[in-house]
């Protein structure tokens, strides 16, 4: 259920989830754990059910998280056949049959796309990128580990001029930014994590991880003091193939005038070992093999057709479902972003 430690804070966090159009209070339910057992799945629904009616709530979204929409939120329906990404559900196929019998229903579902690091890309992408590399108001640079506080307030400014308020999401503030950033430092690769300036002023983000669970999984499960000292050396000994993408956006104002595609060729460069000479866009050896994103928003078709025109596949479908309590209403799925 959507909320922490106290009554008082449990109602307040709740309060917070909002999702764009939502005409009733709506609260959550997460981390869903059941034995195929239709029987016991209703007993945890009704269980949650009840305890957000008692404070005021007349629909229930799940699986969620107590938190933002970046890690443990949408039960997995295509794909579960694929290892896990890092902070991203995992459950068996018939979970689906358990939220779907009780009553739930799709409110909107989060795409993952998938494409090998050594493909190039669509023609159209070197062109826009020619195009923007043209002007000389336009720049690039990767994070760097020893400048994370100006990192982190670019990265800020960007997300709350792109996606606040939008789809439910709430303004982020610089420190919890910082603080995010500080905890991703010792798994960081910095030239994977890409930031695009108009004038000197960050306008596009493209934040990347290592895959961490391919280095999770040789520690059985176990997190000790030895167990970190284990991952740092599996980490610095063992090469990883794959890495994922966390957050990519351009603030609306640059949007639809080929700024992605620069941000993208610009990170190519160095991650594909991009050889740029005579405007060839030559790949060389790629410091991955896979790549794949976290999911994006159905009700987000402008972010789906970037994706889709890297060239991409759909690897994994999550849907996040809603129930309402009150049966006669009228259901409305999550409204679609212009």
């Amino acid at each position: 259920m959507q909320g922490d430690s106290s009554a008082g804070s449990r109602l307040l966090s709740i309060k917070k989830y909002k999702n764009k159009g939502d005409d009733v209070p709506v609260g959550g339910v997460g981390f869903f754990d059941c034995i195929n057992d239709q029987t016991a799945a209703d007993m945890l629904f009704d269980v949650a059910k009840h305890w957000l009616i008692q404070r005021g709530m007349q629909a229930m979204d799940g699986p969620i998280n107590f938190g933002e929409r970046d890690r443990w939120w949408g039960l997995v329906v295509k794909g579960n056949e694929l290892p896990p990404m890092y902070c991203m559900n995992f459950n068996p196929p018939y979970y689906q049959t358990l939220f779907e019998n009780y009553g739930f229903k799709n409110f909107f579902n989060q795409i993952c796309f998938a494409l090998k690091a050594k493909d190039r890309l669509q023609p159209k992408f070197y062109e826009r990128h020619r195009e923007c590399a043209k002007d000389p108001n336009f720049s690039s640079a990767y994070l760097k580990k020893t400048e994370l506080e100006k990192f982190a307030k670019e990265f800020t400014q960007v997300y709350n001029r792109a996606w606040a308020g939008h789809g439910g999401l709430k303004q982020l503030e610089e420190r919890l930014v910082l603080k995010m950033f500080k905890s991703m430092k010792p798994v960081m690769d910095e030239k994977i994590n890409w930031f695009v300036y108009y004038k000197g002023e960050p306008i596009g983000i493209w934040i990347n991880l290592p895959d961490l669970n391919y280095w999770f999984k040789y520690l059985k499960g176990k997190f000790s003091l030895y167990h970190k000292l284990k991952f740092l050396w599996i980490k610095a000994t063992v090469k990883n193939p794959k890495f994922t993408g966390l957050v990519f956006g351009i603030v609306p104002e640059f949007q639809g005038k080929g700024v992605d595609s620069y941000m993208i060729v610009e990170g190519c460069k160095l991650i594909q070992s991009m050889d740029v000479t005579n405007g060839k866009y030559e790949i060389g050896k790629t410091m991955y093999d896979d790549y794949e994103m976290q999911w994006i928003g159905e009700f987000n078709p402008k972010m789906v057709n970037v994706a889709e025109a890297l060239g991409t596949y759909r690897s994994r479908i999550l849907t996040t479902y809603r129930y309402l309590f009150d049966r006669t209403k009228e259901y409305k799925a999550h409204p679609i972003l212009h």
